[in-house]
């Protein structure tokens, strides 16, 4: 194997990919933006869930929320959740509910209407997000997929699907942390203006 070919391809495709995402996910990326923003404007929060690596997304993009991403724009936290981190939570509920139930048990808890959802999934067909998707919209709340290959069943479940071109799990992981950023970004920046120097 020719591990410096190998290198340089992975970089191009996940490059190609990206140039995909701004010709193909623009407009869904900002009605995401626009959808989180009004929410929070008025005084909702955001849930955010997925399995494995999407559910380190979910934690990564939930703190750039709470945080901050842009450190030059001075802000208030902004209340997002990833309900992904609770270990008791997500056990207990493996056990008593059966593990396909937990992300819904928890949106149930704590979801209110008005609020939004992330479901985070590469297949678009995770089971366990798809009946916590079913439960925000039983709740009133809206709901944004990020998803990959044709978007699974989940594409037809959310508002705003956000669907990145790719077979490949890893550049479709790489396609959610971006589109995350993103749009962390431009949330900021619609509700506190652009960075100062």
């Amino acid at each position: 194997m020719d591990k410096v070919k190998f290198i340089e391809n992975s970089l191009l495709e996940s490059a190609q990919i990206k140039q995909k995402i701004f010709s193909e996910c623009t407009e869904q990326i900002l009605k995401a933006v626009d959808l989180i923003s009004n929410a929070f404007r008025s005084g909702k929060k955001l849930l955010l869930c997925g399995n494995g690596g999407s559910a380190a997304d979910s934690q990564h993009i939930a703190t750039e929320f709470v945080i901050r991403l842009n450190p030059k724009i001075k802000r208030p936290g902004l209340p997002a959740i990833a309900i992904t981190t609770d270990t008791s939570n997500l056990t207990a509920g493996g056990n008593d509910i059966g593990f396909e139930n937990t992300f819904a048990r928890t949106v149930e808890a704590l979801g209110n209407p008005g609020d939004v959802l992330i479901g985070i999934s590469t297949s678009g067909n995770s089971e366990n997000v798809i009946r916590a998707i079913k439960t925000a919209k039983e709740k009133g709340m809206f709901v944004i997929g990020f998803l990959g290959r044709d978007g699974g069943r989940m594409k037809e479940l959310c508002d705003i699907a956000i669907i990145v071109p790719s077979n490949n799990t890893q550049r479709i992981q790489e396609g959610h942390i971006t589109i995350g950023h993103i749009i962390s970004e431009l949330v900021e920046i619609e509700l506190y203006g652009e960075p100062k120097d």
